[in-house]
C-alpha cells in the first residue's frame, strides 16, 4: 500500500485529456452543487478529485458517490468508528504507511488516501467493485454499503463519455 501511494506522481496531461476533464467538470459542477455551496470550493474539490482519481485510475464519478456516501462532502466529519474527512479515513492507515506527519483532516490528503486505499481494493478483488468497496467500508461479505455507493453512482453522478 506505502508503494502505491508512493508512487502516485502527476504528468503533464495531454490537451485531450484537458479538455475531457473540462467537460467532466462542467457536467458535476452542477449536481456538486447541492452539496456544496461555496463556487469556489466546488471547483476546487472537482479538479482535486478528478486529479486524484485518475491518478489512483479509478472513475472520478465513483470518488464523488463514495464521498457522497461517506461523509456527504463535509470535510471535517468524524465518524462513530473514528474515521475522519471526506473519504472517512480510519487514522491506523497512517501508521500503516509509516507516514506519521501526515493529517486526515486535510480534505486533500484525505482524498489522496481515499483514492489510493480504494485503488488497493480494487487491485486485489481484481476489478469488482462490490467487494472492492465492501473492502473499503470494513463490511467485506455484505452488500448494503456497496450498493447504496453503486445507487448514488448511477442515479447521481454517472457520466457517460
Amino acid at each position: 500500500m506505502r508503494q502505491t501511494l508512493d508512487t502516485l506522481v502527476a504528468t503533464p496531461p495531454s490537451p485531450d485529456r484537458v479538455w475531457a476533464a473540462r467537460q467532466w467538470m462542467s457536467q458535476m459542477e452542477p449536481r456538486l452543487a447541492r452539496f456544496v455551496d461555496d463556487e469556489t470550493l466546488r471547483g476546487e474539490m472537482l479538479t482535486r478529485i478528478y486529479h486524484e482519481a485518475r491518478l489512483a485510475g479509478l472513475p472520478p464519478e465513483i470518488v464523488l458517490a463514495v464521498i457522497q456516501v461517506e461523509s456527504a462532502f463535509q470535510a471535517e466529519a468524524v465518524s462513530s468508528a473514528g474515521a475522519v474527512g471526506l473519504m472517512q479515513i480510519m487514522p491506523f492507515w497512517i501508521r500503516e504507511l509509516g507516514r506519521s506527519a501526515d493529517d486526515l483532516m486535510d480534505p486533500w490528503l484525505n482524498l489522496r488516501y481515499g483514492c489510493t486505499i480504494l485503488a488497493h481494493y480494487l487491485a486485489v478483488e481484481r476489478g469488482d467493485f462490490t467487494r472492492a468497496l465492501a473492502r473499503y467500508n470494513g463490511s467485506l461479505g455484505q452488500t448494503w454499503y456497496p450498493e447504496r455507493v453503486m445507487r448514488a453512482w448511477t442515479h447521481h453522478w454517472w457520466y457517460a463519455r
